[in-house]
């Protein structure tokens, strides 16, 4: 199955300090392109609108011109902070966002698919590992925007939090693994290392001239 999925946006939060890696995560070079554009351009295939949460002093590479770009709300919040400034970025335009960290280049279109196909009336749907739950590969209604806020203002910051209190569709990773058998739509890339792996299963070459910062 091709094409857009009706309804649904999509989120890509770069805002992070990237300190494991040593420089910002967004600007990567990977092939032709930066790792931001990357992702993007994964999810444009699948969703649309596309908002990047970025922090408030952000410089980010070029983008396309239907990408939104807005700004972290609160200054180092973490993940359910951007979540927050994206669903209210995208309010009145869609009924529920695919969200992601912008450190996923091996994101397949069909995972990010999978994963919305399974939503069906529930407020979430989330990958789960185990114990282990993956907030920045789900998707999210719109609707929980107040909810998420109210997290914020009570300093519960864990995005688990959130799908503790809200009615959410685990999704067991053995179920996604029909579309992605290797999973690495999970892979985040948050070290040197890690990055080298994933150009290495890309079949890339690393290139430290393509849009690095």
């Amino acid at each position: 199955m091709t094409g857009q999925v009706s309804g649904v946006g999509g989120i890509v939060l770069c805002g992070g300090r990237s300190s494991r890696m040593g420089r910002p995560k967004a600007w990567l070079p990977f092939g032709d392109e930066v790792m931001l554009q990357r992702v993007v351009r994964m999810l444009r295939g699948v969703v649309s609108p596309i908002v990047v949460v970025a922090a408030r002093d952000q410089a980010l590479p070029s983008l396309p011109d239907d990408v939104r770009v807005t700004r972290d709300e609160h200054e180092a919040l973490g993940p359910l902070a951007g979540l927050a400034a994206g669903l209210s970025a995208l309010r009145g335009d869609v009924e529920a966002a695919y969200v992601s960290s912008c450190d996923v280049p091996l994101l397949k279109p069909e995972f990010v698919r999978a994963v919305i196909n399974v939503l069906g009336d529930h407020d979430l749907a989330i990958p789960r590992d185990g114990q282990y739950h993956h907030p920045l590969a789900a998707v999210y209604r719109l609707r929980l925007e107040h909810k998420v806020r109210d997290l914020i203002s009570e300093n519960s910051l864990r995005p688990y939090f959130l799908v503790q209190q809200s009615r959410a569709r685990e999704i067991d990773v053995a179920e996604l693994q029909r579309v992605d058998p290797g999973l690495d739509s999970l892979r985040n890339a948050n070290t040197p290392d890690e990055y080298a792996a994933m150009l290495q299963a890309a079949g890339l070459e690393l290139n430290e001239n393509t849009g690095n910062r």
